[in-house]
C-alpha cells in the first residue's frame, strides 16, 4: 500500500480529474498511465544521454531524435504535416510551457507520438493505442496533472500499487 506523501500527490491528481469531471477510476487510471509514460519515454532518455556523456558515446536508438521533427502520420493538417520538434515531445521540455501550449502540445503531438512509438500494425501495442483517446479537457487540468506527476518518485510508485490505490478507494 501506498502511503504518506505520494499518496498524497496521487490523491491531488484523482481530485484534479474529479473537478475536470472524469470520475470513472478506469478512465482517470489510464489517463495517468499515459502521462507517466510521457514522463517516464523522457526519464530514460535523459539517463541514457547521462551515461552516453559519461562514456563519452552516443545513445542508441534514441526515442527522441536530436534536431529534428516528428510528423504523425495521421496528420491531416498544414500545421500537423510541418511537424514538430522532437525536443518539444520530451516531459521536462512541456512541462515549462504555459498552460495553454503544455495543452496543444501535449494533445496534438506527445500523444499522438505516444500512440505511434515503435509499433507495428500487428503489435499488442498499436492495437491497444490504435483507439486510445486523450481526455483530459483543459489546459488548467493538464498543468494540474503534469505538475503532480512531475513529483520525484510519483510516476515510479504508479507502477508499484499507485493504479490498485486509485482503483481501491475511489471505487469504495
Amino acid at each position: 500500500m501506498i502511503t504518506g506523501e505520494i499518496k498524497n500527490k496521487i490523491d491531488q491528481i484523482w481530485d484534479t480529474f474529479f473537478v475536470a469531471g472524469i470520475t470513472n477510476p478506469i478512465t482517470v487510471l489510464e489517463q495517468m498511465t499515459y502521462i507517466f509514460f510521457m514522463k517516464m519515454l523522457d526519464d530514460k532518455q535523459l539517463q541514457e544521454e547521462e551515461n552516453a556523456c559519461d562514456w563519452d558515446c552516443e545513445v542508441e536508438n534514441p526515442t527522441f531524435l536530436n534536431g529534428q521533427l516528428w510528423v504523425n502520420p495521421e496528420a491531416v493538417s498544414d500545421e500537423e504535416r510541418a511537424g514538430v520538434p522532437y525536443e518539444n515531445l520530451r516531459w521536462h521540455v512541456f512541462k515549462n510551457f504555459g498552460a495553454d501550449n503544455m495543452f496543444k502540445v501535449v494533445r496534438q503531438s506527445v500523444f499522438e507520438f505516444i500512440k505511434h512509438i515503435g509499433t507495428g500494425d500487428e503489435s499488442a501495442y498499436s492495437r491497444y493505442m490504435k483507439s486510445a483517446i486523450f481526455l483530459i479537457p483543459n489546459a488548467r487540468t493538464l498543468a494540474k496533472v503534469v505538475d503532480g506527476a512531475g513529483c520525484n518518485g510519483t510516476h515510479q510508485h504508479h507502477t508499484n500499487g499507485a493504479d490498485t490505490t486509485v482503483l481501491g478507494e475511489r471505487v469504495a
